[in-house]
């Protein structure tokens, strides 16, 4: 039996310390962040807040009411003034003279941005009316899963009943609305007395005249749920008990980098998807469970929820006691040719004339027994919410299957969530993707200055990068100013040396178990040396050779093994040198070993041609901003060479230069960027000198 977090009550987040002294809308703001700062309460983008304000009208100067309530899109826990929309109250109130009933209600949407304070732009959601007819200043309205347990229960109504008495009322299935909202306005007034709602399927609605009582009703309605279903499920063996015994977490992680990269090349087919890997323990007892298929195929039930998940997941035949997943791998085009046929045919069963036309037939969510779950997005953060959603999925169906029998929302109704018109507009009024979005990309010295100012330069185009680099200090502190910049989700470190083959090896697992696979491979680890041919030990060529040789062959294997799996094509980007193409002096090693890299990748471009996988050189010279290989001796040793300091030096190269130009970090980012994005898409095998101007490096 799980001892998991959603047994345990919560605890109240509210401090009247920092609470004292704020206006109704910023109560508002505190009450809706302490609300969404726990995912027991509400899922990420879940669940809306409101109050209801005096105002000043900016044109008459009365004081007149206002609906504070949580925009179209947003999240509770990490809205900001600015993600309330505000409408007159009056206004809103006067919308029931309009409304036709309920096979008109979606056009009462068109209304909300009549009744909008003081313009402002933020837009309301569907939800505004089930907030603005509720006849109390504070409402709530969260999809905590203890709620959503019982609401998805066949014999929901009376379960709420037992529970809360007269105090919680209970309202049937209806899609978020309209209708809805006069359904609950009608609820208060026929039971002036109640605190709350649990709507079947749905979640829970509560009110009350403060903020911080609504806060407390709210915190009290689910602990006293939550309290209920653990003593009514003590004991009792979820999900039917188990069936399957977990991996290893390592064997865990093993399995699923081998799985991601091919589910990953079968969902791209339209636009490139990202990854996440779950192995929680809830995860891990649902995937395990005798009742893992039959539950799967009933779907979710709370809309929130179907919409981040699909229809339903995909479970995956495989057997940890087998092991068998070479053939889970065999028989894997034809499972997801079957969920696609499936979804196919969900979607002609329940369209309607005016539907949009089919989307992306492929599942989101993947289940794997005795290894855990895999999601795929358009995007990093969009597959990692996706799979806490269905974790809250799992929560639900914990509790709904142990006390009664779980019910997903009904096909039609699903289908009607899923392709909802509304949905669809919103869907359209999205951001042109950027032009690396759904990428994801490995750079080696990622810590270095080349390194970061190209991950950074991928980062702002929408990709997601896995930083390498030996220095591990130097990793933790790039990944950080990234991070910060770019958010959590799509930064990814490893410390590894090119040299290894079993490290290089295992930091390609970790970016397929991280992100799903590989599209752009950067090669820039690099080394610098100086020294006459006479000076020049063994163990120094060796070195270079190691590195700047050895390490690219290394690491760029790595790469075509996983984008041929993937088969969706792919970019290396090799960072060679000027010296590759011209020779300097007291420097035999360093050049003849960036030669080597730049008929490597002359080579690597005739092999991946045919798979899509497109292979150039980007040929630096004497970037020594940022550079690690600008550090320590090489400085000395080329200064010493030129009879120079590093000012010296730095002058000496730009005035070297036919451009008489610095060549910086974020200029090799540029080409780098250039050769990974689809404006190169014919170009493969070519070398691009970003040199300021080198004669002696023209290609010939």
């Amino acid at each position: 039996m799980l001892e998991s977090a959603e047994k345990q009550t919560l605890e109240s987040r509210w401090d009247e310390s920092v609470a004292d002294g704020m206006s109704e809308s910023e109560l508002l703001l505190y009450r809706s962040n302490i609300l969404g700062a726990d995912k027991r309460v509400t899922n990420y983008g879940g669940g809306n807040t409101s109050a209801k304000v005096m105002e000043t009208d900016p044109l008459t100067g009365d004081e007149v009411e206002v609906l504070w309530v949580k925009g179209s899109g947003g999240d509770i826990g990490s809205i900001e003034m600015d993600g309330f929309a505000t409408l007159y109250m009056d206004k809103l109130q006067a919308l029931k003279g309009l409304y036709r009933g309920v096979d008109f209600e979606d056009e009462m949407v068109g209304y909300l941005p009549h009744c909008t304070y003081k313009l402002n732009p933020r837009a309301a959601s569907i939800d505004t009316p089930l907030h603005a007819y509720v006849p109390r200043k504070h409402v709530d309205h969260v999809h905590a899963d203890a709620i959503i347990a019982i609401a998805a229960s066949k014999n929901s109504r009376e379960l709420t009943r037992q529970i809360f008495g007269d105090k919680i009322g209970w309202l049937p299935w209806k899609k978020p609305g309209y209708e809805l909202g006069l359904w609950l306005e009608n609820f208060c007034v026929e039971n002036p007395d109640a605190d709350g709602v649990v709507l079947e399927s749905h979640g829970l609605f509560t009110w009350a005249d403060t903020a911080r009582d609504c806060y407390d009703k709210t915190i009290e309605v689910i602990n006293t749920a939550t309290a209920w279903l653990a003593e009514k499920t003590e004991g009792v063996a979820a999900f039917g008990g188990a069936r399957h015994q977990s991996l290893s977490a390592a064997d865990r992680r093993a399995v699923a980098a081998r799985l991601m990269p091919a589910i990953r090349g079968f969902v791209s087919g339209n636009q490139h998807m990202v990854g996440h890997f779950n192995d929680s323990d809830a995860v891990l007892e649902f995937v395990n469970s005798a009742n893992l298929e039959p539950l799967a195929a009933l779907g979710t039930s709370c809309p929130d929820h179907f919409l981040r998940t699909k229809i339903r997941p995909l479970v995956l035949e495989f057997d940890p006691a087998q092991n068998n997943l070479d053939a889970v791998l065999e028989g894997l085009p034809a499972q997801v040719a079957a969920y696609r046929d499936d979804y196919a045919a969900y979607y002609a069963r329940c369209k309607h004339d005016n539907s949009p036309a089919l989307r992306d037939p492929n599942a989101v969510v993947y289940l794997v027994p005795g290894v855990g779950m895999i999601t795929f997005a358009k995007d990093k953060a969009t597959a990692r919410i996706s799979g806490e959603f269905y974790v809250n999925a799992i929560n639900v169906m914990r509790g709904a299957s142990s006390v009664s029998e779980y019910v997903g929302l009904p096909e039609q109704e699903a289908f009607d969530i899923e392709y909802w018109l509304l949905e669809e507009a919103k869907l359209q009024r999205m951001p042109k993707p950027k032009s690396l979005a759904g990428r994801v990309a490995l750079v080696t010295g990622g810590a270095g200055g080349i390194g970061a100012a190209t991950a950074e330069r991928y980062l702002a185009e929408g990709a997601c990068v896995m930083l390498a680099d030996i220095n591990e200090e130097a990793l933790g502190s790039t990944s950080q100013t990234l991070a910060s910049r770019f958010g959590k989700d799509v930064v990814r470190t490893i410390t590894m040396n090119v040299t290894d083959e079993n490290a290089v090896a295992a930091a390609f697992a970790e970016t397929a178990v991280e992100f799903g696979g590989i599209d752009i491979l950067v090669s820039n680890a690099g080394i610098a040396s100086s020294a006459p041919i006479e000076e020049t030990s063994l163990a120094l060529w060796n070195k270079n050779m190691d590195i700047l040789s050895t390490g690219y062959f290394l690491v760029s294997r790595e790469a075509f093994k996983l984008m041929r799996v993937q088969d969706m094509g792919g970019a290396v980007i090799f960072i060679a040198s000027k010296n590759g193409l011209a020779a300097s002096p007291n420097a035999a090693a360093y050049c003849t070993a960036k030669a080597s890299e730049i008929h490597l990748a002359r080579c690597l471009a005739l092999e991946g041609a045919e798979a899509g996988i497109r292979v150039n050189v980007v040929n630096p010279d004497a970037v020594l901003r940022g550079s690690k290989i600008w550090e320590g001796e090489w400085l000395e040793q080329r200064a010493g060479t030129y009879g120079t300091d590093k000012d010296g030096l730095e002058e000496m190269y730009r005035q070297r230069s036919m451009l008489k130009r610095s060549v910086l970090p974020e200029d090799i980012a540029e080409a780098a960027y250039f050769f990974a994005a689809d404006t190169s898409s014919k170009s493969t095998g070519n070398i691009l000198n970003v040199d300021a101007g080198n004669v002696q490096a023209f290609p010939r």
